[in-house]
């Protein structure tokens, strides 16, 4: 690997490519540039997980595909091993999860303030109400009254 390769991003999206699992292996395996095989061998290592049909049969949809041609890519031009692409593919799916949980924070946060922001302007909480200076080493005696 030279200076240049090491700047490089490794980035698996797919956002734009379906989830239609509906490529028999032969068609996936021609699509992805491999053999067969290899692709039943990824599929057992867990790299590409395929849907199944009812009598067992593997089938991929264009999002497998793509994934398939950036593990041979990783693979061939990075010198990933597979081991260290399936952990790549495990990261990448994790760092998507948690920017669509940021993303939900975020909105979360945003409809919290709106909503802060309108109490306020009703004058929610009434400041004659809530005493703000109170002693926290104050000390209270409560006696009941005596019937």
């Amino acid at each position: 690997m030279n200076d240049d390769d090491d700047e490089r991003a490794v980035f698996i999206g797919f956002e734009a490519v379906s989830d239609a699992k509906v490529l028999i292996i032969s068609i996936a395996a021609r699509q992805a540039g491999m053999h067969p095989q290899t692709l039943r061998q990824y599929d057992r290592m867990g790299l590409v997980q395929p849907g199944r049909t009812s009598g067992g049969g593997r089938r991929y949809s264009e999002r497998d595909v793509a994934l398939l041609r950036e593990v041979q890519r990783l693979s061939q031009e990075e010198g990933v091993n597979l081991a260290g692409i399936k952990r790549i593919i495990e990261l990448e799916g994790l760092v998507g999860d948690l920017r669509q949980r940021v993303a939900e924070l975020e909105d979360e946060l945003i409809r919290t303030r709106t909503r802060l922001a309108q109490m306020e302007a009703t004058g929610f909480p009434r400041r004659d109400l809530v005493p703000t200076n109170q002693h926290p080493t104050a000390l209270v005696v409560w006696r009941p009254s005596q019937k």
